[in-house]
């Protein structure tokens, strides 16, 4: 049974981000409030890790998992070269809803799924998150929910899907805005989105004109 920890009591918060930074070195998973749902967490670079994930998951290797990360900068060192584009979304859009898909730097030592060569890349708006990012590194995140099914919007909804898959689990108190976050593919000359979620086009588009849907 998952470690439950409320981290709207700042020693349990403490508590909770260390335990989840342990569990997560171990190769285990955690649940994660993020800015738009629950998330099941797995060290990123941990192989047997994110396959654990994507098992909880009932989900193949087909949907790579995406990453987040706790600072902008941090984008840098997960690809060769930053497209442009991708700046230009970050700079607007984070900390927030907008995923940025862009090819990872071939040295990395991590498979995510069958992404070939690229990787999903998110900087969460979300205080609990983002230090607990900061302490651990780029983190695997998918929706805490079995494939199917709603994404959890409480700590308790993500206990009930994916608990007994899970070490620890923070909870950050209900999530507002279930929207999943929008992507955008950023690997091609012409950027494109896959998916509509918390950030419309139209907002996009005020920062990239040519960005196709």
């Amino acid at each position: 049974m998952a470690d439950v920890f409320d981290c709207s009591e700042p020693a349990r918060r403490e508590e909770g981000l260390a335990a989840a930074a342990a569990a997560l070195s171990r190769g285990e998973l955690a649940l994660i409030p993020t800015d738009t749902v629950y998330g099941v967490a797995a060290d990123a670079f941990t192989p047997a890790a994110v396959t654990r994930l994507l098992a909880a998951k009932n989900r193949g290797r087909s949907m790579p998992v995406p990453v987040l990360i706790g600072e902008a900068s941090t984008l840098a060192g997960l690809t060769a070269s930053v497209p442009p584009v991708a700046n230009r979304l970050a700079e607007a859009f984070w900390p927030g809803g907008l995923t940025l898909v862009v090819e990872h730097a071939r040295t990395l030592a991590w498979d995510l799924g069958d992404a070939e060569g690229t990787v999903a890349v998110r900087l969460p708006d979300d205080d609990v998150a983002r230090d607990l990012l900061r302490r651990t590194g780029p983190l695997a995140v998918s929706s805490a929910n079995r494939s199917g099914r709603p994404a959890a919007t409480t700590a308790a909804e993500a206990q009930y899907q994916l608990g007994e898959h899970a070490a620890v689990v923070l909870d950050g108190g209900p999530r507002v805005d279930s929207r999943p976050s929008t992507i955008v593919d950023c690997t091609a000359p012409t950027p494109r989105v896959l998916r509509i979620g918390a950030i419309d086009v139209d907002r996009l588009r005020e920062v990239v004109p040519e960005l196709t849907d």
